[in-house]
């Protein structure tokens, strides 16, 4: 069996080791791997390991000896997953390896947001606390979560450890989901997402991206928001319409965003996100720690003993899925 990673330095930059896929055959791993390079890099390859390199119809026609596709992210939107079952290539994805971890990236940028961490500790780093009167100093409003209300749109298991966090910090939570209201954790409201954007103080994005949620965030939900809202994004950058929440900033009719993802990443210069007022944008790496990233390559490992033993697991399908 020939494997090949397109993309390996996406997961492991230099701190893990693939080695533990070499038991399933010969193995070869390319860092980076460019459209004009696919074809050439996976003529020959049974098993193919992807993260961000895309694959469908014209790839597939010309790729015959493929049978495996292996996403290593649990998003799987850059495979034509129907075009992969046509051609007999079982496609699978790995679901839950980063919950925790993105689930602290959303409380990363809301505390970041709300006590101005970053911004203070810039100020002080220039030496504005040394020539301060008094002991202190603030002119960055500083708010407390108790008592806010957290709107949270999906909820899986990343939604779902948001909750959690949230009510650590004494706030309220609603939920925008398809799951019925005995069905939710204590606490937690079921309610319909124009008025999750209306009543909450700080929305977070815990949905995938289907054709009914591309641009879920277009400049009317962001109408409905108070001003003094944050809004963030840990799921996919599709799912905001960038350009209107840029205007919602910088007009003062949003208070701030936390940005993890964009639409197009890495993003272009001039991207509207990058200089919006109040919007703190990190380079998609809620799902990167080491825990998160060593979990998810033993489930790739899992996944691919799993299809040479002919039970495949963690096969992926073409319906959209609940939210």
């Amino acid at each position: 069996m020939k494997i090949v990673i397109l993309d390996g330095y996406a997961l492991n930059p230099g701190d893990l080791s693939y080695d533990c896929l070499r038991q399933f055959g010969e193995l070869t791993v390319y860092d980076r791997t460019t459209p004009e390079e696919l074809i050439a890099r996976a003529q020959d390859a049974d098993a193919l390991l992807t993260n961000k390199v895309v694959l469908g119809e014209q790839e597939f026609a010309r790729l015959p000896r493929l049978r495996y596709i292996g996403v290593q992210a649990t998003g799987y939107n850059v495979i034509d997953v129907e075009a992969a079952r046509e051609h007999g290539i079982t496609v699978t994805n790995i679901p839950a390896y980063s919950t925790d971890s993105v689930a602290q990236m959303v409380m990363a940028h809301l505390l970041n947001i709300t006590q101005s961490v970053d911004y203070y500790a810039r100020e002080n780093r220039a030496g504005r606390w040394i020539g301060s009167p008094d002991f202190c100093y603030w002119d960055n409003p500083l708010i407390e979560l108790a008592g806010k209300q957290m709107g949270i749109v999906g909820f899986g298991r990343t939604g779902c450890a948001v909750a959690r966090l949230s009510q650590a910090f004494g706030m309220k939570v609603a939920a925008y989901t398809s799951k019925s209201q005995s069905a939710l954790p204590k606490g937690v409201e079921k309610m319909g997402l124009d008025m999750l954007f209306a009543t909450s103080d700080v929305v977070s994005l815990h949905c995938p991206l289907t054709p009914a949620t591309q641009h879920l965030v277009n400049a009317e939900r962001l109408a409905l928001m108070k001003p003094t809202a944050i809004l963030i994004n840990t799921a996919r950058g599709p799912i905001i319409d960038e350009q209107a929440l840029a205007n919602a900033l910088n007009s003062g009719a949003l208070y701030a965003a936390g940005i993890d993802v964009l639409c197009e990443e890495p993003p272009l210069a001039g991207s509207p996100l990058l200089s919006a007022r109040h919007c703190f944008v990190t380079p998609h790496i809620a799902w990167a720690t080491l825990e998160a990233r060593t979990r998810l390559l033993k489930i790739c490992e899992e996944n691919l003993r799993a299809f040479v033993e002919g039970s495949p697991q963690n096969v992926v399908s073409s319906f959209n899925a609940n939210i």
